[in-house]
């Protein structure tokens, strides 16, 4: 979703896609700036109904999806991960992808430093919108995951043709597949249930654990920003940067929660004029920058002018930690918890 996201999520997808995202990239990865409406997401989601497979490693296992359910008849090897953050995921729970989508452009094994030195082969790194279906075949997976994507039924028809392909959940669409979502989906396709779960038992007791340190935080509201060489960008509530800051205790900038998705695109932000991005205005601002400098942001007059940036309320990041903060992967968070936060009690202490 992500300016995929998130913005497109890697170059090809900015040179195809000139909505406002990915990473997925964020868009998609670069980001996407895509947009849509979803509904609020809960302070301290837990997994939903998406698969109906029994808590244990038997195969065949069944994956409930948008498309229908899919059944894996026994324990996948040769997996495919072409998902937004899919094969960080599988790597978490201790597979081995042989091919993976690198939608945040991170180069190498396609993963970010939260995840390295998982693999012990690295894998092909295969395309992200323009995806060769002749080289997914060419590997002759026996499971691609799609499971964080457009939720196209034409690419998941054709990617279903090569191998039982698990894409994304009801709802899922435009890239809005939520951490647990994704984490359950994938677990489940392994036969690593109750892996998946103590990966997301994990991630919620570090939320839970910073919101509490954190309680003045309570009720405070945020703006989630982004800006490409084309416009400015902010994130609507549902998508994984705003549901990060959510789960620290923060609310959705009313200004942003207001304003209508871009007609036609994809999925979770909105973009902006450089005359409306007073609307940015909140208790805090988190803003990062796709396939531009950093300064492009910091140095804008306009930015400057925003009462929360002139008073230290705003946090710019970039490098690793914008894509941590992007990927929403369970390492992804847990490494953005932990760069992240300090640099927010910074602003926040001015």
């Amino acid at each position: 979703m992500v300016l995929p996201n998130e913005t497109l999520a890697t170059k090809e997808a900015m040179k195809h896609r000139s909505v406002l995202i990915s990473s997925l990239v964020g868009c998609l990865a670069g980001l996407f700036v895509i947009s849509g409406c979803t509904p609020a997401p809960n302070p301290d989601p837990t997994p939903t109904d998406a698969v109906t497979t029994p808590a244990s490693n038997a195969f065949p296992a069944t994956v409930q999806t948008k498309f229908g359910a899919v059944t894996i008849p026994q324990q996948p090897v040769r997996i495919v991960a072409l998902g937004w953050g899919d094969a960080e995921t599988v790597l978490a729970l201790g597979g081995q992808p042989v091919a993976a989508s690198d939608w945040l452009g991170f180069g190498g094994e396609g993963v970010g430093p939260w995840s390295a030195g998982l693999y012990k082969q690295a894998p092909q790194i295969l395309g992200t919108l323009e995806l060769s279906y002749e080289e997914v075949a060419a590997l002759q997976p026996d499971l691609i995951l799609d499971v964080r994507s457009s939720g196209d039924e034409e690419r998941y028809q054709r990617l279903a043709s090569i191998a039982p392909t698990v894409g994304v959940p009801e709802g899922g669409d435009a890239y809005l597949t939520s951490i647990e979502q994704q984490v359950e989906l994938i677990s489940t396709a392994l036969g690593k249930i109750a892996e998946g779960e103590a990966l997301i038992e994990q991630l919620n007791a570090a939320f839970t654990k910073t919101a509490a340190d954190h309680q003045q935080w309570k009720g405070l509201t945020l703006t989630a920003a982004t800006r490409t060489s084309e416009s400015w960008g902010a994130y609507i509530t549902g998508s994984d940067r705003v549901t990060f800051l959510e789960r620290l205790g923060f609310v959705q900038n009313p200004e942003i929660a207001a304003l209508k998705p871009n007609e036609g695109a994809l999925g979770f932000s909105v973009s902006l004029s450089s005359e409306q991005i007073s609307l940015f205005d909140a208790n805090l601002i988190v803003a990062f920058p796709i396939w531009i400098d950093t300064a492009e942001i910091t140095d804008d007059p306009m930015w400057k002018q925003i009462p929360a940036v002139k008073s230290g309320h705003s946090v710019v990041i970039d490098g690793d930690l914008s894509q941590a903060y992007s990927v929403a992967t369970v390492p992804g968070n847990l490494y953005a918890l932990e760069h992240l936060v300090p640099l927010i009690e910074q602003a926040l202490a001015k």
